[in-house]
């Protein structure tokens, strides 16, 4: 884990520009910049490991966004366009969108989309086959929704991730929508970042457009692309 004073000491040496806000301001930035289908770069407190990254490490969008899915793969992890991505729901939301009774806080399971969450194809949509099946909107989070109606799901609770699911309380306030894709801060080939030189090499050699560390928030337009 990075203390602030050490987040802001490394950002400084490596010339990034940056401002610090104060907590309640943070998330509220972020939640906005998410809202708006910005895609963030989310470094907080201590250095995951295991198969998922569950919001220490992880790359943050708008899962209500069509669009979302195939930007975030061919932009920014520089992979498949196809290859999915998971959603984080706060857990006493999670018997509203989708079906399972169950905590999922290491994003573990899989579960299907509930029914009134999801969108009825068209008859020439059910016959699409392979790519093509991708391009189809079949629910409310299509960014998260695999061509069978699932997700593999991450409930999120105050107890676990007090800074996660503050961000995550505050988009639904602003989108009514509980949930975020989440999915791990690295380009394919390479490792999960751990420190902040590490988050802004990923921020700068990618498309993502906010990187927020610590308390402090990283716009690209603003960045030195040298």
């Amino acid at each position: 884990e990075f203390s602030q004073d050490e987040i802001e000491k490394e950002l400084k040496l490596i010339g990034a520009n940056f401002e610090t806000l104060k907590y309640e301001e943070l998330i509220e930035t972020t939640a906005d910049l998410l809202s708006k289908e910005n895609a963030i770069g989310w470094f907080q407190g201590r250095m995951e490991f295991g198969p998922r990254a569950l919001g220490g490490r992880s790359i943050l969008a708008d899962p209500r966004s069509h669009k979302m899915q195939k930007n975030l793969n061919l932009k920014i992890k520089y992979r498949e366009s196809f290859r999915p991505f998971a959603p984080s729901i706060l857990k006493e939301d999670l018997s509203d969108w989708f079906d399972i009774d169950s905590e999922s806080p290491y994003m573990l399971l899989v579960a299907s989309i509930k029914e009134d969450k999801k969108i009825k194809l068209s008859d020439e949509q059910e016959k699409f086959v392979g790519l093509d099946k991708l391009n189809v909107k079949r629910s409310k989070i299509p960014a998260v929704t695999h061509v069978d109606y699932t997700a593999r799901v991450q409930t999120v609770t105050k107890n676990l991730n007090k800074r996660y699911y503050d961000l995550i309380s505050k988009f639904k306030e602003k989108t009514s929508c509980p949930v975020v894709v989440n999915t791990s801060f690295n380009v394919r080939g390479e490792p999960i970042v751990n420190t902040p030189s590490d988050a802004f090499n990923c921020f700068m050699g990618t498309e993502l457009d906010y990187l927020v560390i610590g308390n402090c928030i990283l716009n690209k337009l603003k960045q030195n692309p040298r």
